[in-house]
């Protein structure tokens, strides 16, 4: 599957639902309102992922979203679970999922059969995988090069995602364009840490951008989505899509 087959616009801003709440119920009804208030702001997608919350949220959240809002894009990412969010994906209408490494994050030996993991659902084609290489948080145990992980990456997803080294700390564009520079024309997203202040410099290299902590009241991802962050941050993203 093709990244353009799935996003219809130049720089697409995917925002995250962390599903936040200290029960089930809450944790739904908070995503409930955040979805609505990110795509009333302009966010392109809502990314579903138990950042917080677990595998059930998830399951709430997308069966919601299949049946309320099916005119909306929206993805998933069960954390280190590819198999099971490209079967969620596939089952609750999510047209692109998420995860976090596709390469580098483990020995040779593991490799092989996560790779071939990948490679079988990439082949599959009927979700739009975006997969991190040297992501933040993830070890790099595989003994290769950076342009030797990106290159099986690329055969593992659709679209690979650079981060820094943690959730809302800046994605510097020195690594953006490294990125860049052995990716040639393959989809880049840029996975943390954009400011409506960066999001120009840094969307100049990458092809999109997932974001949740810069949305949030307090700028961290433990807050709630502030309409005015928003479209603070989506007012600079359309500008830049003015230039193209």
């Amino acid at each position: 599957m093709k990244f353009e087959d799935v996003f219809h616009v130049k720089k697409p801003v995917m925002a995250m639902l962390h599903l936040k709440g200290k029960t089930h119920e809450e944790v739904l009804q908070r995503a409930k309102r955040e979805t609505d208030l990110l795509f009333g702001a302009g966010a392109d997608a809502v990314i579903v992922e138990d950042y917080f919350g677990d595998e059930q949220d998830v399951v709430a959240v997308l069966e919601w979203l299949q049946k309320e809002r099916p005119d909306a894009l929206y993805g998933v990412n069960l954390l280190d679970q590819f198999e099971k969010s490209y079967q969620l994906a596939e089952q609750y209408g999510a047209k692109f999922m998420q995860v976090d490494s596709v390469a580098g994050h483990l020995s040779p030996e593991d490799d092989a059969e996560y790779g071939a993991l990948c490679e079988k659902y990439h082949e599959k084609g009927t979700v739009l995988v975006l997969g991190g290489v040297r992501f933040k948080y993830k070890p790099v145990l595989s003994g290769r090069s950076l342009e030797e992980d990106l290159r099986l990456g690329m055969q593992r997803c659709d679209a690979i995602v650079v981060t820094g080294e943690g959730t809302g700390m800046n994605t510097s564009l020195e690594k953006i364009q490294e990125f860049r520079d052995i990716m040639g024309e393959f989809p880049l997203i840029v996975g943390a840490g954009l400011t409506a202040q960066t999001a120009g410099q840094q969307l100049s290299i990458g092809d999109g951008a997932i974001v949740g902590s810069t949305l949030k009241d307090t700028r961290t991802a433990e807050g709630d989505v502030c309409s005015a962050y928003v479209e603070e941050f989506m007012a600079q993203v359309k500008q830049l899509r003015e230039g193209y």
